[in-house]
């Protein structure tokens, strides 16, 4: 298990080789800095943990400058925990950028969702509406709370409320391009959370490796200069041929 933190750019698209047209997300992964290592023998797991955005001294509590202090680090403003096979690979102080993943790899994505507000059962759960017409009165409510008994409304039942702002994780992402010059991974797909918001790439659970696709990389395709036809002139000549024939 590996993974990366970066950010979320927006989306595009790359174009294969045979034409095929692919979407991807574009993700910034500027260098993560390892600021802690776990063990088995201290935490009971192998764990590093990850951090990004440097933070300012005077902006951070004495435990954060404490705990960046050890790796000999700056603070930083966002922090992530992944767990690992082996802890020997790692070492504390060390930067981790777009390398660390493949073209054609499969990850797993973790963001956190567009937030909607307060909605209500028919955009939070996809209910379906009432009659609007014959003074039915029922159009966009929640529907039935329930039986007669218990005489309350039963644990689950869907209710409008907040919508989005949850952690979501889209599984099974191939890996399009990585660039280690621009600090950039393209990922096919869209993932979750708005541009510019934090996000989480890492081994794909249920995935593996895959054949990569053939990427068109900053290639100028010239047009077909059509060839002109040449023209042959023959020019006949008045000769006479003779033959001969043997007795």
């Amino acid at each position: 298990m590996k993974g990366i933190l970066g950010r979320k750019i927006g989306m595009t698209e790359k174009f294969t080789k045979d034409g095929k047209v692919i979407p991807v997300t574009v993700v910034e992964v500027e260098p993560n800095i390892v600021s802690q290592i776990k063990t088995v023998e201290t935490d009971g797991y192998n764990a590093v943990q990850l951090g990004i955005v440097d933070k300012k001294e005077k902006h951070s509590n004495k435990a954060e400058v404490g705990h960046a202090k050890k790796a000999g680090v700056a603070p930083k403003r966002f922090y992530k925990e992944i767990k690992v096979d082996n802890t020997a690979e790692y070492t504390l102080g060390s930067t981790i950028d777009a390398s660390t993943f493949t073209v054609g790899e499969r990850v797993d994505v973790t963001g956190t969702s567009k937030g909607k507000g307060f909605t209500g059962v028919i955009a939070r759960w996809g209910q379906s509406r009432g009659p609007e017409t014959h003074g039915s009165n029922y159009h966009r409510r929640p529907g039935s709370m329930g039986t007669m008994l218990p005489k309350r409304v039963l644990k689950g039942k869907n209710l409008a409320g907040r919508m989005g702002g949850d952690t979501v994780t889209i599984q099974n992402l191939e890996i399009i391009e990585v660039s280690t010059a621009d600090n950039y991974i393209l990922v096919s797909g869209n993932i979750p959370g708005p541009k510019n918001s934090l996000v989480l790439i890492k081994t794909a659970v249920k995935g593996g490796k895959v054949n990569p696709k053939e990427i068109i990389v900053n290639e100028v395709v010239e047009p077909v200069k059509e060839e002109t036809p040449v023209v042959e002139t023959v020019t006949e000549t008045n000769e006479k041929v003779e033959e001969t024939t043997e007795a």
